[in-house]
């Protein structure tokens, strides 16, 4: 399961509350290798500020953002399908990096860069504002115990923040596997001003052909667990 950051009622700056818990943090050392080997051809740093996707990609494009890639398959997968597309990937766990990286450098793909920092800190200091064409977020921690509710990625807040980085018409598109978190971001996204469900009002959409099916996924199919994506369109 990909594991995500986000705060559920502070400002950016004061996050109190992580949807995320660190695990599997430390690299092997052949993964430590790729990351140093590749950072500097695919890496983006938070420290660096805000960028312009033109200057890091050289060329005008539609960007798309993913947040909590996990291993990067499907990233990886998605920006080579797309070559006139730019991809941005986000993820906290330096494993998912030097893999999804490695990946990259494997396959000759030349538009994508990765961010390994806090969601959050990434989409308030250094994206660009109004311009982003999407915004991914497939499978991200349920957080199954109501007590942990709370940790959620999608909340009122964040819907907003992904908002600020989205240019009007993009899309919102997220997929779950828990059908108790379908039915929460369904009731988040359905109450915001900011959006329309891509699909019609209460509504899930087909999963649509751009979004690979991840092991993880496949092996659910096969369990007879069912998935649920929702779109929703920056009015």
């Amino acid at each position: 399961m990909q594991e995500h950051d986000t705060e559920a009622q502070e400002p950016f700056h004061k996050r109190t509350i992580r949807s995320f818990v660190v695990r599997g943090g430390r690299m092997t050392e052949g993964q430590q290798k790729n990351y140093e080997a590749n950072w500097a051809v695919y890496g983006l740093n938070l420290a660096d500020g805000r960028i312009d996707y033109a200057t890091v990609f050289g060329r005008e494009s539609d960007v798309i953002i993913e947040v909590g890639f996990g291993m990067g398959s499907s990233l990886a997968e998605m920006a080579k399908n797309a070559p006139e597309k730019d991809f941005i990937g986000i993820e906290v766990h330096p494993p998912g990096v030097a893999k999804l990286m490695m990946l990259a450098k494997e396959q000759g793909i030349t538009n994508l860069r990765v961010y390994c920092d806090d969601a959050i800190e990434v989409m308030a200091n250094c994206l660009p504002q109004n311009v982003a064409s999407a915004f991914q977020l497939f499978f991200p921690d349920p957080w199954h115990k109501k007590k942990h509710n709370k940790r959620r990625i999608v909340q009122p807040l964040f819907a907003e923040q992904v908002a600020n980085v989205l240019k009007n018409g993009g899309h919102f598109h997220m997929a779950t596997d828990w059908q108790p978190y379908a039915e929460h971001m369904m009731e988040v996204m359905e109450e915001q001003d900011l959006y329309e469900n891509a699909a019609g009002k209460g509504l899930y959409h087909p999963r649509p052909e751009w979004r690979p099916l991840t092991k993880f996924e496949q092996r659910g199919e096969r369990l007879g667990h069912g998935v649920w994506d929702l779109i929703y369109t920056k009015k």
